[in-house]
């Protein structure tokens, strides 16, 4: 696949496109919009030892993907949409707790449902997260040229407040989420039903993302032009 590398914003997001204009553009939200500030692990960490747990945040950002990458994509294909949130957040508790059980520290906190709700919770606020440097350039830029946006994340339904507290959200017309829609990328349901928000065909829109699995190769699976951007 054609990649496009970018590293602090010395060159723009926009670059990465290839010529020619789309109707929309879609793009992935964590890694490609925002990233975390520092690491899961040294946020995790931080967190931890605000509850008297100590932990080394290096083994705990090791500990977190390895689990992360264990697990099954967000997506619950038969929940009802008032469940979503609660389901979210079991699904979360599960690799938290399991990342500070892989390190050891896991009975060393004295509630952990306690912590737990309150490391989620902050993920639902701005202060973990950074916007990347030539990011609201470049949706200012597309917006200007008259290309509806989209986004389209495996993220959970907390992704709504983050965009809008990172002052993101406006630049979107729609906002598609595995776990609202039943499906995870790289399955093609999940672009297609962010194409159907658009009323557009596959072939009219485009698709930035920073993994080669789910972003590339999903929106190429449905035949939309894809981009991989190498944050």
């Amino acid at each position: 696949p054609a990649r496009f590398a970018c590293n602090c914003g010395e060159i723009s997001l926009s670059a990465a496109l290839p010529s020619g204009l789309p109707n929309v553009i879609f793009l992935d939200a964590f890694g490609t919009l925002f990233g975390v500030k520092g690491s899961v692990g040294e946020i995790y960490s931080g967190l931890a030892r605000t509850a008297g747990v100590k932990t080394d945040p290096g083994a705990v950002n090791r500990a977190f993907f390895q689990r992360f990458a264990a697990s099954e994509r967000l997506a619950f294909p038969e929940a009802d949409h008032a469940a979503i949130p609660e389901l979210e957040f079991r699904w979360w508790k599960t690799i938290v707790a399991e990342t500070f059980e892989r390190v050891g520290a896991l009975d060393k906190f004295e509630d952990f449902d306690d912590f737990y709700a309150g490391l989620y919770g902050y993920f639902e606020t701005s202060a973990p997260w950074r916007v990347y440097p030539d990011t609201l350039n470049s949706l200012a830029r597309w917006q200007s040229m008259g290309i509806a946006l989209g986004v389209i994340s495996n993220f959970d339904s907390r992704l709504h407040r983050v965009l809008n507290l990172l002052g993101l959200a406006e630049y979107f017309q729609s906002v598609t989420i595995s776990t609202e829609v039943g499906a995870a990328k790289p399955s093609a349901a999940i672009f297609q039903a962010a194409l159907a928000k658009h009323q557009c065909t596959a072939q009219e829109a485009w698709h930035i993302g920073d993994s080669e699995a789910e972003d590339y190769a999903g929106a190429q699976s449905v035949g939309m032009r894809a981009v991989l951007l190498a944050r």
